[in-house]
């Protein structure tokens, strides 16, 4: 199948990744797919763009059927907060302050997501698991309802075993951006062609993201 981008360390495919296979060719996923929530923002105009629910983002289904096809070879997957989590060997927790609703009835805030870790090979320095990092909007809106920090990303890929990332859930492309930012090959699926758009032009705009936001 033809790339619909392609550079010396990116390579994004714009399709379904359970007909897309190229993705399987690598050696270590890090991916943050539909997980069921069917998240909509009602935070106004100045989260319109992400306002809109991510396609397959009703079920599990297209998570899990990527999942089996990738078997148990090394993965980090994120996976939201109120579903059942996967199996795993580590589990990571995303603390973002500054953002999170949630019941308004309580004392608390759901700042955090989970992140799992599976397989074989991971390295670097023992540390904690949870790791902390702010989402915060700049240069305009959020134009996708899971944007992730770039430094979140790099410092999950700066543990992961050698060879190429892949990611058949590529949304705005934030595992794209952070592997290539570490000079790691990368292979990309999205079946949304207007972020495939939105990954190729955030690609395009800078040689390397430090943004807040990926």
């Amino acid at each position: 199948m033809k790339p619909y981008y392609e550079d010396d360390l990116v390579t994004l495919y714009h399709g379904d990744c359970l007909e897309v296979s190229e993705w399987l060719t690598a050696d270590v996923l890090v991916t943050d797919p539909p997980y069921g929530q069917d998240y909509t923002s009602g935070r106004g105009d100045k989260f319109s763009k992400a306002a809109r629910s991510i396609a397959n983002d009703k079920t599990t289904e297209v998570r899990d059927a990527a999942l089996t096809m990738w078997g148990e070879r090394p993965r980090i997957v994120f996976e939201g907060r109120d579903v059942p989590p996967l199996p795993n060997n580590a589990r990571l927790v995303w603390h973002k302050p500054g953002s999170g609703m949630g019941d308004l009835s309580m004392p608390w805030k759901p700042d955090y997501e989970f992140i799992s870790v599976s397989g074989k090979g991971f390295r670097g320095e023992r540390g904690t698991s949870v790791i902390t990092a702010p989402l915060r909007v700049f240069r305009g809106d959020l134009e996708h309802p899971h944007m992730k920090p770039t430094p979140v990303l790099e410092s999950l890929i700066e543990k992961c075993p050698s060879g190429v990332i892949g990611d058949p859930v590529a949304g705005s492309g934030s595992t794209l951006i952070a592997a290539r930012n570490l000079g790691r090959r990368v292979i990309g699926v999205e079946l949304e062609e207007r972020y495939c758009e939105l990954i190729v032009k955030r690609l395009a705009q800078q040689a390397f993201d430090f943004g807040d936001v990926a």
